[in-house]
């Protein structure tokens, strides 16, 4: 899992290295005062024949002087080293964490829309941001310490078995021993801890859920019920960490058994040969320090390894993201040209699909064998009951699926060697589930063209009919919409819809069932705008409401995925078919 992090951070492998490097000069600063009281005792117990007047410096209090300057110059550069270690370190960790948010919310977008079926926002939500934020924590910290330690041990082992080798090994023993209680440690954790990330997951999961969804909640006075389905949820999560820090507490008070020993022999075998003579006084108490620096910041190895292995079930999540592969792929051939002007011979923007057949996964088929033109400049509308496939057109002509028989063509080539941009730059989309970003109604608007000026945005507003009670909000264009633009009416909402479909002046309009879900007086007045802005262009409406399409060029009928009857509004009422009875149904003269 580390390297398949390191792999994936490898533009910053220079800035790792260096903060390695400091990471390991501070350690190597910061053991160096023990050495210095070593030195300082061998200087009162020996005097003239101390280490330092061996190099030259006879005079003790010269020798005291001369360690001072020492003590001095390694405490600043300790401090230094410490500085720049965390500087780097941390500004790592806030470059990696930014760049693996930004480079997974990149990746998810591409991913096509079938992959949201089987995953929550809230899961999804979990590893985009508490995932990357534990990465985080680890990267801030976590690295540093787990470098320190082993430089700790390598830099300490040398100068044990430089001073007495006699008794270094007592000192190292109990290394072996915390090594492999780390590794077990280790392999008995990291389940836990992908068990606790997976059910933070499912947590978030159902708090998005319900918080979309608190309306409903309210309606049904269900708030007792889902409070304990949420504390059903957060007890799973909380026994899960308890599971992991039952055995991660364990581990510092048994790795503390093992240092003790360690450092008991050091301390019984270093002070007899000190007392018979072998070794001198300071470098005995060298040793005696050495030892405690050596082995005491092995019992935050619990710590660290928790932290580590919070941080690689996190990077394990995310990576799995980033490695998931799109079903649909890229084309490369770009939609050109723009079919505004009315001129129905320019094909450039023409719908076909050609004997097309979907099932959406682990469904019965949708679609079955669906043929039908959407000519370039005209209005062609597509009727039926709920369920015979009429959004599954729409979801199919913008690629948000693949049929798993036939072609669809725009322009007279398949829409599978289309850039993906360029398609969905063409198509303008009206839908009933309208959905407005938190912001203002000038930038809801100005969605799919955020640079489009004053002008265009009122204009655009003034085709779809909604510039009038844009001026009477509060704040007129700048009026903040809300979530999902829950502080406007369902009808402000869709003209505000069809407003941003107009300034994007694609060449291909796609409304469904943009009028089913308002009032009469809004339906006419959208009814009207689209009269006006369908003109030239390649027009596909999708509706339930028979009395929105009745002006179309062309009428499909559509029942059970398959295409049934099609033709003008009139001659489709006068072949007393399908259409026939559904607009009796919906004028009144069905009983």
């Amino acid at each position: 899992m580390l390297g398949r992090l390191l792999n994936h951070a490898r533009a910053h492998r220079a800035r790792i290295r260096t903060a390695a490097l400091f990471s390991v000069l501070n350690k190597v600063f910061d053991l160096a005062p023990p050495l210095l009281i070593g030195m300082a005792v061998d200087i009162v117990v020996r005097k003239h024949d101390s280490l330092l007047g061996t190099w030259g410096v006879p005079d003790p209090r010269h020798q005291i002087l001369w360690l001072a300057g020492a003590t001095l110059l390694i405490w600043m550069l300790e401090s230094v080293s410490q500085y720049i270690a965390r500087v780097i370190w941390r500004n790592l960790a806030q470059t990696i964490q930014h760049e693996m948010r930004l480079n997974a919310y990149a990746h998810v977008q591409k991913l096509e829309m079938a992959y949201f079926e089987d995953r929550s926002t809230g899961g999804l939500m979990a590893v985009l941001n508490d995932d990357v934020n534990q990465l985080e924590r680890f990267l801030d910290s976590g690295a540093d310490q787990i470098i320190q330690t082993l430089t700790t041990v390598v830099v300490i082992g040398g100068i044990f078995f430089v001073i007495d080798p006699a008794v270094a090994w007592i000192g190292v023993l109990p290394i072996p021993f915390i090594l492999w209680g780390s590794f077990a440690f280790v392999k008995r954790i990291a389940p836990r801890y992908r068990t606790v990330r997976d059910q933070a997951g499912y947590l978030n999961a159902a708090l998005s859920n319900n918080l979309g969804g608190i309306a409903t909640i309210k309606s049904f006075t269900a708030e007792g019920r889902e409070t304990k389905r949420i504390g059903a949820e957060s007890k799973t999560y909380s026994d899960a960490n308890r599971s992991a820090i039952r055995l991660s507490s364990a581990f510092s008070p048994l790795i503390r058994m093992v240092i003790l020993v360690g450092f008991t022999g050091m301390l019984v075998v270093g002070g007899f040969r000190t007392l018979d003579g072998p070794m001198a006084a300071g470098s005995y108490s060298v040793l005696v320090f050495l030892t405690q620096r050596l082995l005491w910041p092995l019992t935050r190895l619990g710590e660290v390894f928790d932290l580590y292995h919070r941080a690689m079930a996190s990077a394990s999540r995310i990576l799995d993201l980033l490695d998931t592969q799109p079903a649909i792929t890229d084309g490369s051939t770009e939609i050109r040209g723009k079919q505004t002007d009315g001129d129905a011979s320019n094909n450039v923007c023409a719908v076909r699909f050609d004997d097309v057949t979907f099932a959406y996964a682990r469904g019965d088929s949708v679609l079955h064998g669906l043929t039908l033109d959407v000519p370039a400049g005209k209005t062609t509308a597509i009727v039926g009951s709920t369920g015979s496939g009429k959004t599954t057109v729409v979801k199919l002509l913008l690629r948000f699926y693949e049929p798993q028989q036939g072609r669809i063509l725009v322009g007279g080539e398949d829409i599978a060697v289309r850039t993906l941009r360029s398609l969905r730059s063409a198509i303008a989309l009206v839908s009933q589930d309208v959905y407005l970003f938190h912001g203002t109604v000038r930038e809801n608007i100005a969605y799919g063209d955020p640079d489009a000026p004053e002008e265009q945005i009122a204009e655009a507003a003034r085709l779809a009919e909604a510039h009038e009670f844009i001026t009477r909000l509060p704040q007129g264009y700048d009026t903040i919409v809300g979530e999902r633009g829950q502080k406007l009416s369902g009808g402000q909402r869709q003209r505000v819809s069809l407003a941003r479909a107009i300034l994007k002046d694609a060449p291909i309009l796609v409304l469904d069932e943009a009028t089913s879900s308002v009032d009469n007086e809004t339906e006419a007045a959208i009814q009207r705008s689209l009269g006006r802005v369908s003109r030239g262009r390649t027009t596909l409406v999708i509706a339930h409401r028979l009395s929105t399409v009745r002006h179309a060029h062309t009428i499909h009928v559509m029942e059970h995925g398959r295409l049934k009857e099609k033709g003008t509004h009139e001659e489709l009422v006068a072949a007393s078919g399908t259409y026939a009875g559904l607009w009796k149904v919906q004028t009144g003269e069905a009983s």
